[in-house]
């Protein structure tokens, strides 16, 4: 539980950034991790609060306690092997999860929460330093085959616990690189793809096939999602192969704004945009990148995706960025008494926003104006709730500059012809229809076919992507053995 004191001794120690000036000319992580002091000392302000609400907070259900408490006793070994038995990736939780954790923190009802999320980020590093994470290869195989479709968090976690379980797992992934919105999304200032190449060399190291670059089923030819791949499978050939497929694809098809001048040059998607710039700095050469040096960007979107871009056009030269939101400004403090221990809306400014942008809430795209075929404009109008419904405040309406649109306002659904192609039965919302009750065990109506993270839940985050792929694998190694003994 840490020092019994701590919590009243010490205060929340944040993790620091490097200055805006030097951060914005590079790509590099800048943010200035724990010292193992500052770690101790933030370990010793867990708690002995009888129900750590921290546990279920977290999606992976990390037993965050136990290494808060290993931590302040400098048993680094320790935490970190409390740490990996929960959560193959806290690399990544480390760096981009938004901590619901902390927000269920005991600590958090009436003072700063236990910086969790800061501690998970120094043991993991620590682990990678000190050598302690290894390969894991079965002892014994079972001859099974699995094939996982999709190499995001959620295939790279189930991919992972499966080859542990015994079985010949493929990971497939259309794209040339593992690593789905963490490599091609996510940019490389929150997150260095050197994390992502090390454990794929781990997985490898453990029995997994990967095949990148293969398309699984068919790609609209109109689709602007990212789709690099040179070789196409049909789900028939894999159902015959295999004898159990995982799709784990994502939530791919970007939520689209249909407005007069959508279809003016200078109008794209997040996912457009971002994963280009990930091609750059993997060395890659890219005709035509989208850019936004010296240009008036705006993003529509205010979630984190939306922070990508912004912080994306400011490394590029951006002579304005903007971001716009449909919802209202949210409250710079949550109402602890109510929303405790669940994750509250209230204001959050990341490190892209403090690299300079305009954000603008409350506010609705009408139109976008152009010249000779290309974007210069948007004319917006204000909003408000009224009787339950967003509606336009009269005389409200304003013209921007505008040299570049970037449309970051969520994900709708995984593609369509993917889960036809399977015979996957889909969801109201359009996802991968399967049931995470003990009985259904993320199984599909297609036999043999499981689902999980983001194609079946729809757009989340990287730590229920990483539960869900846990969940799954377990699912399909009981399918395949009668039992299993994989974690939950």
């Amino acid at each position: 539980m840490g020092k019994v004191t701590g919590f009243m001794e010490f205060e929340r120690i944040e993790e620091g950034y490097a200055p805006v000036v030097e951060r914005v000319k590079h790509y590099k992580e800048f943010v200035i991790g724990l010292d193992n002091e500052q770690a101790k000392r933030q370990g010793a302000r867990c708690m002995d609060c009888g129900t750590p609400f921290c546990n279920n907070g977290c999606p992976v259900n990390n037993i965050i306690p136990d290494f808060n408490d290993l931590v302040y006793r400098s048993d680094w070994k320790s935490a970190f092997l409390v740490l990996d038995s929960t959560n193959n990736f806290p690399e990544f939780t480390g760096r981009i999860c938004p901590a619901p954790c902390e927000a269920a923190c005991v600590l958090n009802i009436n003072d700063d929460p236990v910086g969790i999320k800061s501690i998970e980020h120094a043991i993991i590093d620590r682990a990678w330093a000190e050598g302690w994470v290894l390969p894991r290869p079965a002892k014994v195989k079972t001859g099974k085959r699995v094939a996982v479709v999709g190499a995001g968090p959620a295939g790279m976690a189930a991919a992972q616990q499966l080859v542990r379980a015994g079985h010949d797992v493929t990971l497939f992934e259309k794209n040339d690189r593992v690593g789905g919105l963490l490599r091609y999304g996510i940019p490389d200032f929150k997150l260095e793809k050197s994390h992502i190449d090390r454990r794929v060399e781990q997985m490898q190291a453990e029995g997994v096939t990967i095949r990148t670059g293969v398309m699984v089923g068919a790609v609209p030819e109109d689709s602007k999602i990212t789709n690099w791949a040179q070789e196409t499978i049909s789900p028939a050939q894999l159902q015959a192969s295999f004898d159990a497929v995982l799709l784990t694809g994502g939530s791919e098809v970007s939520r689209d704004l249909p407005v007069p001048g959508r279809d003016l040059a200078g109008v794209h998607f997040a996912m457009e945009f971002l994963p280009q710039q990930n091609k750059i700095n993997a060395g890659d050469k890219l005709k035509g990148q989208i850019r936004a040096d010296g240009k008036h960007v705006i993003v529509i979107g205010g979630g984190d995706t939306g922070s990508d871009c912004v912080g994306t056009s400011n490394r590029h030269g951006a002579k304005s960025v903007t971001q716009f939101e449909v919802m209202p400004m949210p409250p710079e403090e949550e109402n602890k008494p109510l929303v405790w221990p669940y994750w509250p809306i209230k204001l959050r400014t990341s490190s892209s926003h403090e690299e300079g942008a305009q954000r603008e809430f409350a506010i609705s795209t009408k139109m976008f104006g152009g010249e000779k075929g290309k974007v210069k404009s948007l004319t917006t109008v204000q909003v408000e709730f009224k009787d339950g419904k967003l509606t336009e405040v009269p005389g409200t309406e304003k013209q921007w500059p505008a040299d570049l649109v970037l449309l970051a306002m969520g994900f709708t659904n995984p593609l369509t012809t993917i889960l036809e192609g399977f015979g996957v039965e889909k969801d109201a919302r359009g996802n991968a229809k399967a049931t995470t009750e003990p009985d259904g065990g993320y199984a599909t109506n297609v036999p043999k076919v499981f689902a999980a993270g983001d194609m079946r839940r729809g757009q989340s985050l990287v730590v229920w992507a990483i539960r869900e792929g846990r969940q799954a694998a377990r699912a399909v190694d009981e399918f395949l053995m009668g039992v299993s003994d994989l974690p939950r």
